[in-house]
């Protein structure tokens, strides 16, 4: 047991400190900084003038921004169009109940009940003052009719000048003279985080000209079955159906995107919207206002992505860039000295991500045009210089593994992971997928159908679009082609008379 006299003793000391200590905190003079009752006075009103400072900044910077947003919207809206579109639809003919039964012979097939007219609503931006706007591609396509209603009320038919399905784009003329066409900018300058408007008229028309706001979420966005050539803002900026081919703009009034999709769960707004930017569409417009039509480069490579794995065998330090897996002989890339298993790292001197990037980028430069490669061949570094050639219709189809064929009302395409998910295909199944067919072709007209499969062409086996290709190429003007399809778990032949192209 401790002795409390031997505590005492030692504790002495902290006894005689605590009883000093007490003395200064009740004098409260010596610890502390002493003020008068005018210098705390003058403290408080500094405090106050300080926050009061800050309050009026805070609403100044918030004054200012809403100023310039409402400044750009009263500039740029009457740049805005709304367009209606009119589709004429064959209806679907009613199935016969007693198909495949002993009755159906009394009973015949039902007959198609006319013709249904299918309406559309989209947005469009004014290119120039002569009455030329720009707008989708899937906004006026199959329509029959074009309207174009302007900010003042005023409204137009419209013609179709020209439309790239390969960037969803198009081309359409009024005839007006003196309309306030907008401002172009320049998206390769945007960055994420700026602050941007979008304009157009959702849901309904009574919705037009739009205004919201919001910033670019992201850049050089590749998305799967938008378009074939795609490097998309993204922008939180609200953008709903309706608001398709209207304006994406900058704080400057500048045109910096042509608002296109939204990625959503709900099929409306959740934050999420893509914009073609300004500079492929400027190239595509021109194009389509001159000729009628766009005109690609062609580098002549199989290309593909790099994965963590690639990257580890290859002794990469990144995933970024682009792996040739094939060049194609006598090809621009052949004749530069590309070759099979080299990284392309850059583009004319823009960083390379993914093989999306670069097939956008080489399609968006004209024909004959000269760009730098820098590129790794075996870990080591080399610039080569490639002269595009032309990209043809042909290649196109083989890059995409589709095929239109308007002369039939159908298209084509070979049998992917997604055709066989969309479809519900068997695993195993050959052939080309038919994905689309014209409710007024001939190919409707025999019965094939969208998710039909073509095996055989004049009993010749099918087995890719390019297969199909070929032996449709060989098949004249009236001549009768044989097809043999399969439909869910049956198959059958159909044969017509091949149409005029």
């Amino acid at each position: 047991m401790r002795n409390p006299q031997n505590i005492i003793r030692r504790g002495w000391p902290l006894v005689v400190l605590g009883i000093l200590f007490g003395v200064f905190l009740t004098a409260g003079l010596t610890l502390t900084h002493q003020v008068s009752a005018t210098e705390s006075a003058s403290a408080g009103n500094a405090v106050s003038m300080t926050a009061s400072a800050d309050a009026q900044t805070s609403g100044s910077v918030a004054d200012q921004l809403s100023d310039e947003f409402a400044a750009v919207a009263k500039k740029v809206n009457p740049s805005v169009v709304t367009i209606f579109t009119e589709e004429t639809v064959k209806a679907p003919q009613a199935q016969n109940p007693f198909q495949g039964t002993p009755f159906e012979q009394f009973f015949g097939n039902p007959q198609p009940q006319g013709n249904l007219t299918r309406m559309g609503l989209g947005s469009g931006v004014i290119y120039d003052a002569n009455g030329t706007i720009l707008t989708n591609n899937h906004v006026v396509e199959g329509a029959d009719n074009i309207k174009v209603q302007l900010m003042d009320g005023r409204e137009f038919e419209a013609k179709v000048k020209g439309r790239d399905p390969q960037t969803d784009l198009a081309v359409i003329t009024i005839k007006a003279k003196g309309l306030p066409a907008i401002k172009l900018g320049n998206s390769d300058q945007t960055r994420v985080g700026d602050w941007v408007l979008a304009i157009g008229s959702p849901l309904n028309r009574r919705l037009e000209h739009t205004v919201t706001a919001g910033i670019i979420s992201a850049k050089g966005r590749t998305l799967e079955g938008l378009s074939k050539y795609q490097d998309y803002l993204q922008t939180d900026a609200a953008i709903n159906p309706g608001n398709s081919g209207g304006a994406l703009v900058n704080t400057s009034g500048e045109l910096i995107g042509i608002n296109s999709a939204i990625a959503s769960q709900t099929g409306g707004f959740q934050g999420i919207g893509f914009a073609i930017p300004v500079n492929l569409a400027q190239r595509v417009a021109e194009e389509l206002i001159k000729t009628g039509k766009v005109t690609r480069g062609w580098l002549g490579v199989a290309i593909q992505n790099i994965t963590s794995q690639i990257a580890k065998a290859l002794d990469l330090q990144t995933t970024n860039g682009v792996l040739i897996s094939r060049v194609q002989p006598k090809s621009p890339a052949a004749k530069a000295g590309l070759e099979k298993g080299d990284v392309i790292q850059q583009f004319d001197g823009k960083e390379l991500e993914n093989a999306d990037q670069l097939s956008t980028w080489v399609a968006s430069t004209a024909p004959g045009g000269n760009v730098k490669l820098h590129i790794l061949r075996n870990g080591k570094p080399m610039t080569l210089t490639v002269t595009l050639g032309e990209l043809s219709q042909q290649q196109l189809a083989q890059q995409q593994g589709k095929q239109a064929y308007s002369s039939l009302g159908l298209s084509v395409s070979n049998i992917t992971s997604g055709a066989t998910q969309q479809y519900d295909l068997p695993e195993n199944q050959t052939g080309v997928v038919i994905t689309n067919v014209d409710p007024n072709g001939v190919a409707a007209q025999f019965g094939m159908q969208a998710g039909d499969v073509i095996t055989e062409v004049d009993h010749q086996t099918i087995e890719s679009v390019n297969d199909f290709n070929k032996i449709m190429q060989k098949i004249k003007p009236g001549e009768t082609v044989l097809f043999y399809l399969v439909r869910g778990q049956g198959s059958f032949f159909v044969a017509f008379p091949m149409p005029e192209k």
